[in-house]
């Protein structure tokens, strides 16, 4: 129809002036005025084609996709979604509809998606495993994929390749070191802020101890740096430090993955550091990637020294074979995986988790309780005590539920497929619902929470 109606569409010079002309169904328009038509009418036929490929499920008609350029930097109103607006909406959206899941479909750019609050489905598009018709699109994995491929970004063949890597470098050996230079870093940053002797301290913005401390850990455990509490962002020749990069690198993720190249190639000194950041902290690991793999060759992968997770990723890899090896890019990726989920994440559920304790005085105090008939008034915690701290570990898991590291889960229908939808409350069963391919599925972790008589 479209083909058709395009067709109609003829181009001419006038015989009276200088302009274009376009003869359409008999009548001369401008031609202006003729490709906007065009465009409208193309714009229409992407809505009609978005609204079938979601099986016409209710929804929003917006003009972007919330989560890619512009949409995702246009805040959150009635005719624009926003990036955020699961959690601005978290009380309304879904009620709204009366459904657990919601269509999303834009008519001037973006593909059509699915919002799900329901744990259900969410179990179907994520959990489905190597059997699953659900993809992670590399669209929405561009951050953790700067560096390279990685664990977190994988999928199939491809995430068990990863995975058989990865796993022996997170054993108890490495949760021990996190145990033990979390308690170094704790009192340096007690010693370096002078609480040791207040009563009361005073913490106006949590995250500005809780992302440094994050950042720290993750540095000593998972690259072997020697981090200090104290230690300036610069060497003392003027030079950016390692430890520098990697906060750099850290903060400007996000920047790094929105910007067009040709941007942060400008000579502005905000984009200057964030280059040299990345292309000092990528010489960095490449060096370390070749110098751990000649020390492993030297010596042995049982040889006793190092034990950071890049020291034991590059020594799992070492002992696979060839052919199941990672190349140094996808080791690096790994790595600033690791750096880029585990900083952001670790530090706001840090945050979360002391915000709702000062809220919750009573429950601060079973909390405290618990600790010192664990540990003791006079004693360090040691790794051992973990098993023990079920409460402590309980707050925790109550902070991320009540704010998600991982506020959405994005999956592709990597085919022509069926969901199983719950059917509403009071009636057994669930009905097919036919999802199209390239049609993705957010998952909604803040909708989840949300639902009634959900327990994540």
């Amino acid at each position: 129809m479209a083909a058709g109606l395009l067709d109609q569409a003829r181009f001419f010079f006038s015989s009276h002036s200088n302009s274009y002309k376009l003869q359409f169904f008999g009548h001369e328009v401008g031609l202006g005025s003729a490709l906007f038509m065009i465009y409208v009418v193309s714009r229409v036929f992407k809505l009609i084609h978005g609204i079938s490929a979601v099986n016409g499920l209710p929804g929003m008609r917006v003009p972007f996709r919330p989560l890619a350029l512009p949409g995702a930097i246009i805040p959150t109103t009635w005719w624009n979604p926003g990036l955020r607006f699961t959690w601005i909406w978290r009380l309304t959206f879904y009620k709204q509809y009366q459904n657990e899941n919601v269509s999303m479909v834009p008519f001037i750019s973006g593909i059509p998606s699915i919002y799900t609050s329901n744990l259900d489905v969410a179990r179907q598009v994520v959990g489905g495993g190597h059997k699953s018709n659900f993809i992670k699109p590399q669209s929405a994995s561009q951050a953790l994929l700067l560096w390279g491929m990685n664990l977190v970004a994988a999928d199939g063949d491809t995430w068990r390749k990863h995975r058989r890597i990865m796993g022996p470098a997170f054993n108890n050996q490495l949760y021990q070191m996190v145990w033990e230079e979390t308690l170094i870093t704790y009192r340096e940053m007690v010693s370096a802020e002078n609480w040791s002797s207040k009563i009361t301290i005073d913490v106006p913005v949590i995250q500005r101890l809780t992302f440094k401390l994050a950042l720290l850990i993750i540095g000593k455990c998972g690259f072997g740096f020697s981090f200090n509490w104290s230690a300036p962002p610069t060497a003392p020749d003027g030079n950016m430090s390692i430890q520098g990069a990697l906060r750099i690198v850290a903060d400007s993720s996000m920047l790094a993955v929105a910007a067009p190249k040709w941007l942060l190639s400008l000579p502005f000194r905000r984009f200057k550091k964030v280059r040299e950041a990345h292309e000092q902290l990528m010489g960095f690991m490449r060096s370390q990637v070749a110098d751990r793999k000649a020390d492993i060759s030297d010596h042995g992968s049982d040889k006793e020294g190092r034990n950071d997770a890049f020291t034991l990723l590059v020594k799992a890899n070492e002992d696979e074979a060839s052919k199941l090896q990672l190349d140094d890019q996808e080791l690096i990726g790994n790595v600033y995986a690791m750096l880029f989920a585990g900083h952001e994440t670790t530090a706001h559920t840090l945050a979360a988790t002391l915000g709702f304790l000062s809220l919750y005085q009573d429950i601060q105090e079973e909390v405290f309780e618990q600790i010192i008939s664990v540990v003791g008034w006079d004693c360090d915690p040691v790794y051992e005590d973990y098993a023990c701290l079920n409460k402590v570990l309980a707050v925790f898991y109550e902070a991320l539920r009540m704010f998600p590291a991982g506020f959405i889960l994005i999956r592709e229908a990597e085919e022509d497929t069926v969901l199983q939808i719950p059917n509403p409350p009071g009636q057994e069963g669930t009905t097919p619902f036919p999802v199209s391919k390239g049609v993705q599925i957010i998952v909604d972790m803040i909708g989840i929470r949300e639902s009634s008589g959900c327990v994540i």
